[in-house]
């Protein structure tokens, strides 16, 4: 383990942090709601830890080998999140510091579940905050780091892989930090795009509109009401989120595809094909099971339509009281939840790819029972998929599933809530979603668990967000050995 580059690494993203906080320390002079003083003390906190780690450290190695970068990325979101709850505890917007850690790491994993439970005169600086961190984490802080600080080490796609989301990495250019700063500056200009939409339809002001854009860019779903988009009750609102929670979704790789002008890439890209399949299926769905609920049908397509893009982009944004649908429309918002969107979006769940992948190797299992003499190769994108990469997914789907089991009865232990509460919010959880059903549904939060609790789903979320895997290698004994 080459532990200074691990520590000067971290040093780097602890001023990464402090120079995140910087615009909403700017909101808070600008409205002057006396959260400055916090923000302030944390960056200055941040600074004075940071710096001598970045500056000092000088390690003999800088190529970062797999097992560090897995380590890097873990550590680097614990602190993320840590530094990041200070500013709520210090404004004393959420004095308790599990709640503030719970809430920091709810955002930087764009999970959107929340323990705020009046929303009524919050400074707006600290709240600026608290939706900026979706916005960071939604393409990944170590993809920020590699951007602005490309020579910091060799071998930077351990990085890049560790935190990314999906089975595998999409380097669109040769040098990593070069792909870092053109999949920033896509997301910027879509992040722009949908404010500036915002602003325009008139109702919302800038400050709204920044708050939701950042929400939906990094399918995190943090808003400063208390009703969520619902606060707003505007279709043209509510289309322009849904479009852009749909377009956040899709893998960034795709996005890149469109700029060089290969657009044959990008309509043949099987994935998305899915994932808009999927998109359509459950709007149509939902729409049929609400119908009489609603008695129109435009409603019951605006309202499905909206939370079928919240809950598969796994944003979290609600329109509707989804907790009292029929059964069957809520059980279609529990499987997208399982799904989530494409690899290399901003979006949490299982993903796409592998839904698809473990269907074709489903259905070639099967296919074997009556042929066992045939050789089928999975085929996905027009290329074969190699075996080894078929058995991670199956890993990948089998810890997925055991981790919210377990999660979902630990904090059962607490004995606060009934099976539903409890699997859900695990499920919300691991798959970065924000609301569940029953007591954290669409209309409640977690402020009711106990500390115990929500340290256990504040676990959860980050190892949702890393991809399961560079979380759980802190607690494997080789990790740690030199060598």
């Amino acid at each position: 383990m080459n532990k200074k580059l691990v520590v000067r690494l971290l040093g780097a993203i602890m001023l990464i942090e402090a120079m995140a906080m910087l615009p909403a320390l700017i909101i808070s002079f600008i409205y002057g709601d006396g959260d400055a003083k916090a923000l302030m003390m944390t960056i200055g906190l941040l600074l004075v830890l940071g710096f001598p780690l970045w500056r000092f450290v000088h390690p003999s190695e800088s190529n970062l080998r797999a097992k560090e970068g897995f380590v890097v990325v873990a550590l680097a979101w614990v602190l993320l999140s840590a530094f990041g709850a200070l500013p709520f505890v210090f404004s004393g917007m959420l004095p308790n510091f599990v709640d503030a850690l719970f809430e920091a790491v709810s955002g930087f994993t764009t999970t959107g579940a929340s323990v705020v439970t009046d929303f009524e005169g919050l400074p707006r600086g600290i709240m600026f905050w608290r939706s900026f961190t979706h916005w960071i984490g939604g393409m990944g802080v170590l993809v920020l780091t590699l951007a602005l600080l490309p020579q910091m080490t060799g071998r930077a796609s351990h990085l890049a892989r560790a935190e990314s989301p999906g089975p595998s990495f999409s380097k669109v250019l040769p040098k990593m930090g070069d792909t870092a700063k053109i999949m920033y500056i896509i997301y910027g200009i879509l992040t722009l795009l949908e404010f500036v939409l915002l602003v325009f339809v008139g109702k919302m002001s800038v400050y709204d509109a920044a708050i939701h854009a950042m929400g939906t860019a990094g399918t995190g779903g943090f808003s400063n009401y208390g009703s969520s988009v619902a606060a707003f009750d505007s279709v043209a609102v509510d289309v322009i989120i849904t479009i852009f929670m749909l377009i956040f979704g899709i893998n960034f790789a795709l996005y890149f595809r469109l700029l060089i002008g290969d657009w044959k890439s990008f309509l043949k890209s099987e994935e998305l094909h899915w994932y808009l399949s999927i998109v359509c299926l459950s709007i149509i769905g939902i729409t049929v099971f609400t119908l009489p609920q609603y008695g129109n049908f435009f409603t019951a397509l605006r309202y499905g339509s909206f939370q079928v893009s919240s809950i598969v982009s796994t944003t979290g944004f609600v329109t509707a009281d989804f907790d009292i649908w029929p059964q069957a429309a809520k059980m279609i918002l529990l499987l997208i939840m399982f799904i989530g969107s494409c690899a290399g979006s901003t979006a949490g769940g299982i993903k796409v790819v592998r839904v698809a992948l473990l269907a074709k190797h489903a259905r070639r299992e099967i296919g074997h029972t009556f042929q066992p003499r045939k050789v089928q190769v999975v085929r996905f994108e027009g290329k074969g998929v190699e075996e080894g990469m078929l058995s991670q997914v199956a890993i990948f789907f089998f810890v997925y599933i055991a981790l919210i089991l377990a999660g979902s009865f630990v904090i059962s232990l607490e004995g606060l809530y009934d099976v539903e509460t409890n699997l859900t919010a695990a499920i919300t959880c691991v798959s970065n979603v924000g609301p569940g059903f029953g007591q954290v549904g669409p209309t409640c939060n977690f402020a009711g668990y106990g500390p115990f609790a929500k340290c256990v789903l504040s676990l959860l979320m980050l190892c949702g967000r890393l991809e399961l895997f560079p979380i759980l290698v802190l607690f494997h004994p080789g990790v740690w050995r030199k060598g």
